[in-house]
């Protein structure tokens, strides 16, 4: 009777520890998810602001991050299998690959930090540059349609100030048919709008369009860099949560044969 209670029990557990693999599993896997979606929405929905930046490091972390949820998404089905098969090879190939996704991530994190660091420096050497040399040139439409959002979307004009736009090639061209600012510096964008730059017709924020999207880049960062690396950090706990669980069940599985 003893001994059948007992086997009864390890049966118990057996299931009990084997659904609580698949519990945090399954929190692994929403952890990717996430981590694959903050990198697809910076590049979908920011990524006009990405040709005004110099540095591809921006994209470059958005990508790892995109690449990390996916193989995170992957790597969870695979633990689903490893643990309704109960396969030891499975389940190596799956912690090696929880391993490798951490440090993929971590990288992600890391490189959103580090760029933010030097961000303001970049910003105020590049985007008057990218304005003046670039904007309504031959085969710069990319940049052109990206520093017209900019100043639409944030409400500015010029890199510090409207006054950048008298040094354009574009201003100073006959194209610009007597436009002092490009039109989607107006408040209201109608054709050829810019050929008054009073403030009643066109904006003038102090610190121009480099301070706010220095902010708005900030802020995006901090978000890529708390993601990459926090929910790298949990995935970690995660992982050895996982080791615990997945040893304790293979030595009741290999006691109980």
């Amino acid at each position: 009777m003893s001994h059948f209670n007992k086997a009864e029990q390890d049966d118990w557990m057996t299931v009990y520890l084997k659904y609580l693999l698949f519990v945090f599993n399954f929190f692994f896997w929403v952890g990717g998810a996430a981590v694959m979606a903050v990198g697809i929405w910076t590049l979908i929905d920011k990524s006009d602001y990405l040709n005004i930046l110099a540095s591809s490091t921006f994209a470059v972390s958005a990508y790892i991050l995109i690449f990390a949820g996916g193989l995170v998404m992957i790597t969870g089905f695979l633990g689903f299998c490893a643990i309704i098969r109960e396969q030891r090879s499975c389940l190596s190939a799956y912690f090696s690959m929880l391993l490798l996704i951490f440090l993929i991530e971590l990288v992600a994190g890391v490189l959103a930090y580090v760029y933010y660091q030097r961000l303001s420096e970049e910003l105020k050497r590049h985007l008057t540059q990218t304005l003046t040399e670039n904007y309504a040139l031959p085969g710069k439409t990319h940049i052109t349609h990206s520093v017209d959002r900019l100043q639409q979307d944030f409400k500015c004009c010029g890199s510090n100030s409207s006054t950048d736009w008298q040094h354009s090639i574009y201003i100073l061209s006959v194209e610009s048919n007597g436009r002092l600012v490009p039109d989607s510096c107006c408040k209201t964008v109608t054709f050829k709008c810019g050929k008054r730059d009073h403030p009643s017709n066109i904006y003038k924020v102090e610190g121009g369009c480099i301070t706010k999207l220095e902010q708005f880049l900030a802020d995006h960062l901090l978000i890529m860099g708390a993601v990459g690396i926090g929910i790298a950090c949990l995935q970690y706990i995660n992982v050895l949560h996982l080791t615990v669980q997945e040893g304790v069940f293979c030595w009741r599985r290999t006691v109980k044969m």
